[in-house]
């Protein structure tokens, strides 16, 4: 494996960022606003896909910027769990974009320029984590994504907004300077004044079991962004958001930033070797596995459709650092491949809940009676997108969830395959029963009107195109699966 110099990982962080002066001028005139929000989004994708090959070869890319301390600079190194989280972030920024011209537009929202500047900045922040090349660098952008999703959280400015916005940073800066800030000066100071990330990780061979364990408890509650029991609550409280707010959130950017953070940890600063020697990652399995049944279980109770959603993800995350903790290659890989197809699939739901109320202005799911039979095109892209978040074919979830439970029997955690499978059977009791109310109840004349009536095309294209892109990675999961690879040394 060899390193490059490269200027592509600056750029493709730059490019959604660069637009924000663009969008802001175009504020008097919407449609060459968003076009440039396109243009931006386009040029991004473009950038990330260009380093596609190289990484693929087996190169690592890298751009330095400064030497912030002795040995640990601000800088960007591409590989393949980096690159794979940039395409799914990327591609779908684009996606969110035409969905959040149909909602925000069809609902009349305020300030829209000042949504769509957030956005962009929040993509660059992402694009940051992702590409990140050491913990420092990584600790930056993951700061710097909470503050720019912070707007956008309280879009609505009204009291449930500011409320559910206080939350969102009190959990999110907390975690992170409480817990993420000391563990990683430790770290620095334990390894000698180096942390950049290694296949074999930074810290191996350098702290014993008991200063691993601590500091692995540390980083994935710091890492808040994860969604980890107990400091999961700003994901709910954050729904107060706009739909496409909500799409970001679980999908695209913030909690797959938080996923993604733990995944660096594990193979990064301490590697699974290392780790394997020690047995103390079986404890964040365990703490995993109560977040996935504990938060299934609350998601049965939920009529609220975007709460039902935010507690799904919350266990969705969980099968993330699961799949982690397993030290496994096939473990490790089902972790990374869930971070691609949760997003297809959730997204798709989300943006389904968002296109209903777009239409209807119905939250709730007990007021879903029929609405399958005038939303079918809605209602059927959020029937692939449940399949997938479930773990069934033919949507992309299922070969995720495959992995994570092979890996798991490879590990011979018994107890955490029957979580995994119990969560499964939970997945379907809180998505199914909505699908079959929307499809086989009469629908509510009075309310729903009679014959097809869906959102703005604007809503419906984007949601439609998750699904059939949910449907396809089943088929050909590549480049995630490849990409997957490459961190954990299986072949694919």
């Amino acid at each position: 494996m060899t390193t490059e110099s490269s200027m592509l990982p600056l750029l493709a962080c730059l490019a959604s960022l660069a637009a924000v002066p663009a969008i802001a001028a175009l504020r008097k005139s919407p449609n060459a606003r968003e076009g440039a929000t396109f243009v931006a989004g386009v040029v991004k994708l473009a950038l990330v896909l260009a380093m596609l090959p190289a990484v693929l070869g087996g190169n690592i890319l890298e751009f330095t910027f400064v030497e912030v301390f002795p040995g640990v600079p601000l800088q960007f190194r591409v590989d393949g769990l980096g690159l794979l989280f940039a395409i799914v972030a990327s591609s779908l920024w684009i996606v969110t974009s035409v969905y959040s011209i149909g909602y925000m537009r069809g609902l009349k929202e305020h300030d829209q320029t000042r949504f769509f500047s957030f956005f962009a900045v929040s993509l660059s922040a992402t694009i940051g984590v992702a590409f990140a090349g050491n913990l420092f660098t990584l600790y930056v952008f993951y700061e710097l994504l909470s503050l720019a999703t912070w707007p956008l959280v309280t879009h609505h400015q009204d009291r449930e907004a500011r409320t559910g916005g206080r939350t969102y940073l009190t959990y999110l800066l907390g975690t992170s300077v409480a817990f993420v800030l000391p563990a990683m000066l430790y770290a620095y100071w334990k390894s000698g004044g180096n942390m950049d990330f290694s296949t074999g990780g930074f810290l191996a061979g350098k702290v014993d079991g008991g200063e691993a364990l601590v500091l692995l408890l540390l980083f994935v509650f710091g890492f808040a962004k994860a969604g980890v029991m107990p400091f999961h609550s700003w994901l709910p409280g954050a729904m107060v958001a706009p739909t496409p707010v909500s799409a970001l959130l679980h999908a695209v950017a913030v909690v797959k930033v938080g996923v993604f953070c733990v995944l660096r940890v594990f193979t990064g600063v301490f590697g699974n070797d290392f780790l394997r020697t020690l047995d103390v990652a079986l404890v964040i399995g365990w703490i995993a596995g109560f977040t996935v049944l504990v938060s299934s279980l609350i998601a049965l109770t939920q009529d609220n459709l975007k709460r039902r959603l935010a507690f799904s993800t919350i266990g969705q995350l969980s099968y993330i650092v699961l799949g982690a903790s397993l030290l496994t290659p096939m473990g490790t890989t089902g972790a990374m491949l869930h971070i691609a197809m949760h997003a297809f699939g959730k997204i798709t739901l989300f943006f389904a809940a968002g296109a209903i109320y777009v239409a209807t202005h119905e939250k709730y799911i007990s007021g879903m009676r029929g609405i399958g039979r005038r939303m079918p095109f809605t209602m059927g892209a959020f029937f692939i997108g449940a399949l997938g978040v479930i773990g069934l074919p033919p949507a992309g979830g299922f070969l995720s969830k495959f992995y994570l439970v092979v890996g798991t029997m490879d590990a011979g955690r018994v107890g955490l395959l029957c979580i995994f499978l119990a969560s499964s059977l939970l997945n379907a009791a809180y998505f199914l029963p909505i699908v079959y109310r929307a499809f086989f109840f009469k629908p509510d004349e009075a309310k729903f009107g009679v014959g097809v009536k869906e959102a703005p095309l604007c809503c419906v294209v984007p949601l439609c195109l998750t699904a059939v892109i949910s449907v396809v990675l089943f088929f050909y999961p590549q480049p995630f699966l490849d990409l997957a690879c490459l961190i954990s040394g299986l072949k694919p």
